[in-house]
């Protein structure tokens, strides 16, 4: 066996160490405590490896809460005190902006609950995936899953629960019949729904190309999802991506549209216009730019009634093709948000937003390693990280996702 001691927590929740030099990846582990452990697997620059024993303990550590913890594919910071956990996940947030050399502003919290908070949870054959592996673990209870859930669960056994993959989607703020959504993926219902934008350009024919920017979609209406999210009344596919924390979602929202305000503002990759419908009170006209168009689709319905313009483009597309007459036909943005996939921004939506010289930039992140990338161009560019928040979306887990706010001091 081997002796070694736990230095710090890195991206992915594991604590490295170093034995003879080389570095090594421990899960379950917590910076400061020393074990000893077997190598799991060997590569050329590091090994991973499993606790054995727990030589000294920290005082952080507790007795994790699920029965499961360990074996499903979820939690991996269960064994870390709640308080803790929030420190740890800020210290990997501040190290992925401080390794893209940029001054880290004193990182705030955006939580909630540390239990019961999950409004998302996918069942293969009615319970959960084993951790590195395709067994099925199951389960009559998830304790960081919604009221909602886990009334199902405890009221549906697993023989009876759907077979193959499944989306649940519940919650007190979800406003179908039973407050959750059940999404199987392999069959379909004969209540299809067709959706169809709304928007202010789309009430006649239109010719030019440039007004065409989507054109609906087929959607199964057991898959709808209908919630109220801070007083409004949201639309989204279960099967598609919606966050799965709403009391921190709700505040995520209220913080990022914190002094905003003016004639235009921006939403890049606006999924189904989740922070549209907020901005839409705060400017007389807001330009959405999404990808996929079936998200694009229901942010037309979400957006219906307020004045704004979709673009069911890429961004770089749009940047390519859209942004320069947008700017020239509506004005210059007065704010833009800005919440791309965990790869980060398209490198030419970057580069337009660096030159763009908008006042005030809002961005939301799943990754803070292409968030710091991202932000080192916009500093670099002439905007100030302002203010930076650790959105605690996912307590439990060491998934980091972060808001940062940017400002241009215009000459």
């Amino acid at each position: 066996m081997t002796t070694v001691k736990a230095e710090k927590i890195v991206a992915g929740g594991d604590c490295m160490g170093k034995v003879n030099g080389k570095n090594v990846f421990i899960p379950y582990s917590i910076p400061g405590e020393t074990y000893e452990i077997e190598i799991t697997k060997s590569f050329r620059d590091y090994d991973t490896a499993r606790i054995t024993k727990i030589l000294e303990k920290s005082e952080h550590r507790v007795e994790p809460f699920c029965p499961l913890y360990g074996i499903c594919g979820g939690c991996n910071m269960q064994h870390i005190e709640s308080g803790y956990q929030v420190e740890l996940r800020k210290a990997i947030l501040k190290e992925a902006f401080e390794r893209e050399g940029m001054e880290c502003p004193e990182i705030e919290v955006i939580g909630g609950r540390d239990r019961g908070y999950r409004a998302r949870i996918q069942l293969t054959d009615g319970g959960f995936n084993e951790r590195g592996s395709n067994r099925i673990v199951s389960l009559e209870e998830c304790p960081v899953a919604t009221d909602a859930i886990n009334a199902y669960l405890k009221s549906t056994p697993q023989e009876r629960r759907p077979r193959g993959r499944v989306h649940l989607f519940g919650d007190e703020r979800v406003m179908n019949e039973g407050g959750i959504i059940i999404a199987d993926e392999r069959t379909k219902d004969d209540g299809s729904i067709r959706i169809s934008g709304a928007g202010e350009r789309r009430k006649s024919k239109v010719k030019a190309k440039r007004n065409v920017h989507f054109k609906g979609t087929m959607m199964e209406s057991k898959n709808v999802c209908s919630l109220s999210l801070a007083g409004k009344k949201i639309d989204f596919d279960v099967k598609g991506f919606f966050q799965s924390n709403l009391e921190v979602l709700e505040m995520t929202a209220a913080k990022a549209m914190e002094n905003l305000g003016g004639k235009n503002a921006l939403d890049m990759y606006s999924g189904c216009g989740t922070f549209s419908v907020f901005l839409a009170d705060r400017f007389e006209k807001t330009t959405l730019v999404e990808h996929n168009r079936d998200a694009l689709v229901f942010a037309e319905t979400n957006m219906a009634g307020k004045r704004h313009e979709s673009y069911g483009q890429s961004g770089e597309r749009w940047v390519e093709s859209s942004a320069e007459q947008c700017v020239r036909q509506n004005g210059t943005f007065d704010a833009a948000i800005v919440d791309p996939p965990r790869q980060g921004m398209e490198k030419k939506v970057c580069q337009w937003l660096c030159s763009s010289k908008i006042g005030q930039i809002r961005s939301v992140s799943c990754n803070a390693s292409t968030h710091a990338r991202d932000a080192a161009y916009l500093v670099k560019a002439g905007y100030t990280l302002e203010r930076l928040y650790l959105l605690d979306f996912y307590p439990q887990t060491a998934h980091t996702e972060s808001l940062a706010f940017f400002g241009y001091l215009k000459d």
